[in-house]
């Protein structure tokens, strides 16, 4: 196969990969596009394999070849079969990291195998490549350690934690400019290790709630460490292929970060909204009176069988309680009893991008039921009812009333505008910010549910039987 043939063949695989993105953008296009991405992937594969003669390599290459190929498909295919939905956020930060992985074993392999032309630039983005796939690859294990609790999921900081962060990195740029200027095994592996310590004092101290933004610049970095080792293999379409993934999700980084109201800086250095400011305590915040209303069953079964607008407000406690199967159940009877019933997405809401989504659709819920916050903000003006399960501070009131507090400008879910808000969160703490949340003082037009999310959930659908 020519070369002009095989960068042909690379732009249209690249150009189906930007059509199967295109495609997710859509509820009913968005199986297609993942598939379509799918085939592109497996093509961009049998493509390298051909053109690099490795189909010709003989019988010792094939096995070596097609048995590692056969060996992660079937991980593929047991995690795909094992892993719960619950578990998706430590999932797609364990695949960045194996992305991060694969492009620091390909720049570190590189490194060795220069051929005469351009080295320099080859020796650059080669220890490049091993540079940010180790960073990307044990960045993404220490932020599924978090999530999946190995690792303390709340901000680690240690004692003069910044100027080793800092000498780290100083230490890190030192190392690679040795190993481009002294390439041996001996600068390779001081790039490696200083990569991995740099990488562990980086991500520790990010705390839990600001994982979705955490794993979205993770997932930016695979991309990045992608086409920095097709710039070092000279490979035109994984450097096509890398740029789209680190453009997108640096993309989305920024966005989820302006979700949150706090620069990008203050996520990744790991300070929480509540060490920017002293916690702001319920007297505080703009709020009515002591405590909401008194709960009652009848009062709650007269709200839900006449409400004719319901809108679901899902969040962490929703995925920390499992409940997305109760919410459905729910909204489902509503449904059927006349309700309207939508369900609010706050871009930040959960611990990865998508997360609500993805809980929501393993639960059956029609995808076209569920809006973005700009979307459905003005909607709640003529909700009856609105029911938040387990999120705190994506519809905390205090991010539009209480000025010079760390949450004050966040956009957030207008929840506190719909004629009656149903609470069932675990207790009245406040969320990540530190922010009290003055609904949880209000005086009418507030009912609390506290407790598990599944207990609440239960306990209003016993009530519309």
């Amino acid at each position: 196969m020519s070369e002009i043939t095989y960068y042909l063949l690379g732009g249209i695989i690249a150009v189906l990969v930007l059509v199967g993105i295109s495609l997710m953008r859509k509820v009913t296009t968005a199986r297609l596009g993942n598939l379509l991405n799918a085939v592109a992937t497996v093509f961009a594969v049998v493509l390298v394999l051909v053109y690099h003669g490795i189909i010709k390599s003989g019988l010792h290459g094939l096995i070596i070849i097609f048995g590692g190929m056969a060996i992660g498909a079937a991980i593929g295919l047991v995690l795909a079969y094992w892993v719960k939905m619950i578990q998706m956020p430590e999932m797609v930060a364990l695949l960045n990291g194996l992305g991060g992985a694969a492009s620091a074993l390909i720049g570190a392999i590189t490194v060795f195998n220069l051929s005469t032309a351009y080295p320099v630039f080859e020796l650059t983005t080669a220890v490049l490549a091993l540079m940010v796939g180790v960073v990307t690859f044990v960045g993404s294990m220490i932020a599924a350690g978090k999530l999946a609790k190995i690792i303390s999921g709340k901000s680690i900081i240690w004692k003069n934690h910044s100027l080793i962060t800092t000498c780290s990195l100083v230490l890190l740029i030192i190392a690679i400019i040795l190993n481009i200027v002294l390439p041996s095994i001996i600068t390779t592996m001081l790039v490696t290790v200083i990569g991995i310590f740099f990488s562990i004092v980086f991500v520790i101290r990010v705390g839990g709630a600001d994982m979705p933004v955490t794993i979205s610049l993770l997932n930016s970095l695979s991309g990045v460490a992608g086409a920095l080792a097709g710039l070092a293999l000279g490979d035109i379409p994984l450097i096509a292929l890398g740029s789209i993934v680190g453009s997108s999700g640096l993309v989305l980084t920024q966005i989820m970060s302006k979700a949150m109201n706090r620069p990008l800086k203050d996520i990744l250095i790991g300070i929480s909204p509540s060490q920017e400011t002293p916690t702001v305590k319920a007297e505080d915040v703009p709020k009515e009176g002591d405590s909401p209303e008194d709960v009652t069953d009848e009062f709650l079964e007269n709200l839900l069988k006449n409400a004719k607008r319901v809108i679901i407000v899902p969040g962490y406690g929703m995925a920390l309680a499992q409940a997305q199967h109760l919410v459905e159940r729910l909204a489902r009877m509503l449904e059927d009893r006349g309700s309207e019933v939508i369900f609010a997405i706050h871009p930040v809401a959960g611990r990865m991008p998508g997360h609500m989504n993805i809980l929501l659709a393993e639960a059956g819920v029609d995808y076209d039921k569920l809006y973005e916050m700009d979307d459905v903000n003005p909607m709640f003006e003529t909700c009856d009812c609105a029911i938040i399960v387990g999120a705190n501070d994506v519809v905390n009131p205090a991010a539009r009333e209480a000025v010079g507090t760390p949450i004050y400008g966040m956009p957030i879910l207008n929840v506190d505008y719909a004629k009656h808000v149903i609470i069932c969160n675990y207790d009245k703490k406040p969320g990540y910010s530190g922010i009290d949340n003055p609904m949880y003082h209000k005086t009418n037009g507030i009912s609390m549910l506290l407790g598990d999310a599944k207990d609440s959930l239960s306990r209003l659908i016993n009530l519309i039987k």
